[in-house]
């Protein structure tokens, strides 16, 4: 019997990179909104955990419910869907992606770029994390994957910078709904309080004030400083950040 070629269409795998405290939770309830989406939580964050041995907090807990091996995560990453999603959203942490990983894999899906100022992002990493490098910021792998994915597709994949996200949503959602040919949901713009099956389990340690919102919250420029051994570490983020901002999604409103 001749097999027939399905006529679903394909899953949207969306790999949305970010570095940590850049409004990535927000980011994936938004989407965790939409009915036709599926979201995941930080995939590699167990495998990064096992292979570095970083005495994070709940480092044992997170690889005791989490899966730690890497072939199995990229399978389901790039392989798996569950419920008839037609989306499925995946929320990293760029900094998870080590040296030694392998890259191919990512192409298969449709990446995405979140971006903070340094100035904004590294005191608050730095309160959580203290001694925090410049690989811990994910900006030296973003910059990496950026790169890899324009030079793939010929064109600049769409980067977002929460600053933009927060002062107007609705517009910077729409934008990239758009770069990802995906029908805008409003939907999207808000969501009930609490936890989700999805989150990881630090959730509740650690996503305060995500657990606590039902949208995303009003842009407050950061007045955080750094001490005078840290701008270093500001300069070289900078620079980074620098290459990836100019290609963000800018609001028409």
């Amino acid at each position: 019997m001749e097999l027939q070629p399905s006529s679903e269409p394909p899953v949207l795998r969306i790999a949305a990179w970010s570095g940590p405290r850049n409004v990535s939770t927000a980011l994936m309830r938004s989407f965790d909104s939409r009915s036709d989406t599926q979201v995941c939580d930080e995939p590699l964050y167990a495998h990064y955990l096992k292979a570095t041995g970083l005495p994070h907090p709940m480092a044992e807990q997170i690889q005791a419910e989490h899966e730690c091996d890497l072939g199995k995560v990229v399978h389901w990453l790039t392989e798996s869907v569950e419920g008839g999603a037609r989306v499925f959203y995946q929320k990293h942490m760029a900094h998870h992606l080590l040296d030694d990983m392998p890259r191919g894999w990512i192409a298969s899906l449709k990446n995405i770029f979140l971006i903070r100022k340094p100035r904004a992002m590294l005191p608050s990493l730095l309160k959580i994390i203290p001694g925090s490098g410049l690989m811990d910021t994910g900006l030296p792998q973003q910059v990496e994957l950026f790169d890899q994915e324009a030079q793939r597709t010929g064109s600049p994949p769409p980067v977002i910078d929460s600053a933009d996200l927060l002062r107007n949503p609705r517009a910077i959602l729409g934008a990239l709904c758009e770069a990802l040919e995906l029908e805008f949901n409003e939907a999207m713009l808000s969501w009930p309080r609490g936890l989700r099956s999805t989150d990881g389990c630090w959730a509740e340690a650690w996503y305060g004030n995500a657990l606590d919102s039902t949208g995303f919250a009003p842009y407050r420029p950061s007045t955080a400083t750094l001490p005078d051994d840290q701008l270093d570490l500001l300069g070289q983020c900078e620079e980074l950040y620098e290459l990836l901002a100019p290609h963000r999604l800018r609001s028409q409103a």
